[in-house]
């Protein structure tokens, strides 16, 4: 089995239960909240505003549950100091208070909190808002990944169609290989550390999903086709990459393609090679790469 987590946005799968961290002085009040959420969530406490500090730093819960009247540092405070750091300041807070006044409402909106409960705290009120802003922050999460993949695909795209064809024609033969080589292995780890993905694949077929969904993080639609008892299947694509225009005014993009297939052939230490049946850049209505496991 070949598994790996890829950096980014840490999603909650459907086996994981979100993590809430509930902020009061009074144990009674934690342990109320606690027993409306144990069922669903996984939970932790702190009982005061620094404590709290200390594991959201640690744990990074996905939604904070946070007394506003506590001693040394209100809730106020712990959530302005959630709201100005980098690392925290998308985390839901939800303040939870006895206080009901339009002041405190606003010294609650100012501090940067995302929703206020009333005590004494509806189970079912309580539930509806953490259900809410859970379904908000993957929304949001969702968004800012697609605004990376896409920076990171004009990023790549940007060096790889104007820079290095230009650079190519300068270099003597024997170094333009070793040139594509390093924007291969550029091109796979800038992917691997970017994508937002789980990676969790068995045998040599689903070597053909890993290239595919490599390559179509830069723009492409590859898919897997013809698998068969024969050990051989094709990668084929509609979309170049690379652009259909910018891939048959400059060849070697396709070959940038393949070296790219190869290298995940690599990574995933197949006993396998890969044939070019047809490129865009060659003029062909679609690429179509053959990957066939040896013997």
């Amino acid at each position: 089995m070949y598994y790996r987590r890829l950096k980014g946005v840490v999603r909650i799968s459907s086996e994981e239960k979100a993590k809430i961290l509930i902020v009061d002085d009074e144990i009674m009040n934690i342990e109320l909240l606690r027993a409306y959420l144990e069922d669903s969530y996984e939970v932790t406490a702190a009982t005061n505003g620094h404590e709290a500090l200390e594991i959201i730093q640690g744990e990074k819960p996905d939604i904070i549950l946070l007394d506003v009247m506590m001693p040394d540092m209100n809730g106020y405070q712990v959530c302005e100091h959630l709201k100005q750091n980098p690392e925290t300041q998308f985390i839901p807070v939800i303040m939870v208070t006895a206080l009901s006044g339009r002041n405190d409402w606003i010294s609650g909106i100012e501090a940067g909190a995302d929703e206020f409960l009333t005590k004494p705290v509806n189970k079912l009120e309580l539930l509806t808002r953490i259900n809410s802003l859970l379904k908000l922050k993957t929304l949001h999460f969702d968004l800012l990944a697609e605004r990376d993949k896409l920076e990171l695909q004009n990023r790549i795209r940007s060096v790889l169609t104007q820079i290095i064809p230009a650079l190519l024609k300068t270099l003597p033969p024997e170094q333009k290989n070793i040139v594509i080589h390093q924007m291969i292995d550029m091109v796979v780890e800038a992917i691997f550390e970017s994508s937002n993905d789980e990676i969790n694949f068995v045998g040599y077929e689903c070597v053909g999903e890993l290239c595919c969904q490599i390559i179509n993080q830069l723009g492409a639609n590859f898919e897997v086709e013809n698998i068969g008892e024969e050990k051989s299947f094709t990668l084929k694509g509609n979309t170049c990459p690379w652009g259909k225009e910018e891939a048959r005014s400059n060849p070697i993009l396709c070959t940038l393609s393949r070296g790219i297939f190869s290298r995940i052939i690599s990574m995933k230490d197949e006993d396998m090679e890969i044939d070019v049946l047809e490129t865009m850049g060659n003029g062909d209505e679609h690429c179509l790469f053959e990957l066939i496991k040896l013997d």
